[in-house]
């Protein structure tokens, strides 16, 4: 079957279409997308779906665009979250992070390289697919999902527990220098609260100072920190303190309660279990009696959807000789005519969902790079747009030839 695939023609498609890809990119930055306020984006993102041919295109109750192409048997999706963060200070930027920019190599903007770069490419690569003629034994699902920025992976857990959609594997879009990536450190939200009494400042004595009990605490996790699990592929398990919160009658006062957020960051084997109770098993937590908790989410989607869930993230990975792999692998081989780097995302996907809770595959190839992510005058590659639109357009057809091979 692989030599059934026309890879020159798909190459020459993808670069006929970067001009396409390139301002559909620019036409989604400049929408302002940030999580639980994606609506005008997906419908921007629904209306190229449909401009380019995608066989159907919905929009699902939690609010993630579904493009389909196909109608064969195997189901295989490809995935972009659409939402994006904030743009932060101002000052740090060159350009408008909406309206902007590009020259004949970059395009600049908030949501380029996470992840709106991705999305550019899956749409044009159905284009090709129609174009050439490729479709087969296979249906391809393009997913634009929301809210990950604030939940990684909720748009998943909906769309596999409540729509019922249970892909064969799924490639991530997420930026990885267009680069395979195969797997993820999982990562939870912790709360620790602990409580004092409060009195007037004058005579701290007659009370119980909570920043200070918090202080004996932060110094246990901070020696924590450099004793967690580690894994020869995904790397350390890692905690960072990333908020502090008090109460307090006054700034004439002993604090009567301090509290702070933990970013925790699970290497392969750590649980969430395991998580809470390193933390918890700390002599100040017990002396303090503090309270150690996984934080939940249930913001409304931009649908009003409220899909509430835990704030724990698994880690995943599957393995280099998996079929999703050996298929990535060959596309890029045969596109390129050399071998791609493997490798692991450092930061959090919806993979965390689709492979960490439910077990579905999946394998990551996209455009931009990690070090943009989040970061000020944000930017991405046309030529990594041209080369995610030709990976992913004869990705299906080599999931079938290897799939053949297997049997």
């Amino acid at each position: 079957m692989t030599t059934q695939i026309p890879f020159d023609k798909v190459l020459a498609k993808a670069q006929d279409y970067k001009a396409d890809m390139t301002k559909f990119l620019r036409d989604m930055i400049a929408i302002p997308s940030e999580s639980c306020d994606e609506e005008k984006v997906v419908l921007r993102i629904k209306e190229e779906m449909e401009k380019v041919g995608f066989d159907k295109v919905e929009i699902d109750p939690m609010g993630n665009v579904l493009g389909w192409i196909g109608h064969g048997p195997h189901l295989i999706a490809m995935d972009a979250h659409i939402d994006t963060v904030g743009v932060g200070n101002m000052d740090n930027w060159e350009f408008d992070p909406y309206q902007g920019m590009e020259d004949d190599e970059v395009i600049g903007g908030r949501g380029a390289s996470d992840q709106e770069g991705g999305m550019a490419s899956m749409v044009y690569a159905g284009k090709i697919i129609k174009d050439l003629g490729l479709e087969d034994e296979y249906t391809l699902l393009v997913t634009g999902t929301v809210q990950e920025e604030d939940c990684d992976g909720l748009c998943w857990q909906y769309i596999i527990e409540e729509s019922k959609i249970r892909p064969e594997f799924v490639v991530s879009t997420e930026p990885t220098d267009c680069q395979i990536y195969r797997g993820q450190r999982g990562r939870m939200e912790i709360r620790v609260d602990v409580a004092g009494v409060s009195c007037h400042g004058s005579a701290p004595e007659r009370g119980s100072n909570a920043i200070f009990k918090m202080g004996h605490i932060l110094g246990e996790i901070e020696e924590l920190a450099g004793n967690l699990g580690d894994d020869d592929f995904l790397g350390k398990g890692t905690l960072t303190v990333s908020e502090v919160f008090y109460t307090s009658p006054s700034r004439c006062a002993v604090a009567d309660s301090c509290a702070i957020s933990i970013d925790r960051r699970l290497t392969w084997g750590e649980t969430w279990e395991g998580a809470i109770e390193e933390i918890a098993n700390l002599p100040a937590v017990k002396k303090f009696d503090a309270k150690v908790s996984m934080y939940n989410y249930d913001r409304p989607a931009y649908t009003g959807l409220v899909y509430p869930t835990e704030c724990y993230f698994p880690a995943w990975k599957i393995d280099e000789e998996h079929v999703a792999t050996k298929t990535l692998e060959s596309c890029y081989e045969l596109l390129f005519d050399k071998k791609p780097n493997v490798n692991r995302w450092t930061f959090s996907t919806n993979g965390v969902s689709i492979m960490g809770r439910h077990g579905i595959p999946v394998i990551g190839f996209g455009p931009g790079k990690e070090p943009e992510a989040h970061a000020p005058n944000e930017k991405t590659w046309k030529d990594h747009l041209v080369t995610c639109a030709a990976m992913y357009a004869v990705i299906p057809q080599m999931y079938l030839a290897k799939q053949a091979q297997a049997k």
